[in-house]
This record gives C-alpha cells, sequence and structure tokens, in this order.
C-alpha cells in the first residue's frame, strides 16, 4: 500500500521534485483510469509519463 505524498500535496510540485515511488504509484493508479479522466487527469498521467521517460523508464525508477 502506498504511504506517501497524496495528490493535493504533490500537485504543488514539480515532478522532477517526487520520489521514484510516487510516480510509480500515481502512474499505475491513472493508467488504471484513464477511460474516466478529464483533460486536467490526462495532462497530468502525461507529465508523470515524461518524467518517468526523463529518468529512464519504469525499470530505473
Amino acid at each position: 500500500m502506498y504511504d506517501g505524498r497524496d495528490m493535493t500535496e504533490l500537485l504543488m510540485l514539480e515532478k522532477n521534485d517526487w520520489d521514484s515511488g510516487e510516480l510509480e504509484y500515481f502512474h499505475h493508479s491513472l493508467s488504471q483510469v484513464v477511460p474516466y479522466l478529464n483533460a486536467e487527469g490526462t495532462t497530468i498521467l502525461r507529465e508523470i509519463n515524461k518524467e518517468i521517460q526523463n529518468r529512464g523508464g519504469l525499470q530505473n525508477i
């Protein structure tokens, strides 16, 4: 189970300030509900994906 900062706190930070566990958790969570995301949720997931790619992909975070 995830035991870290919640989305409210994280959204006040740049994605490069998120730790790897936060990126991985929210990537997985948001990916599960993609059909239900609004434009803001889709943008957040896109930014998370970009940060994961910047760090070398899921295998490296």
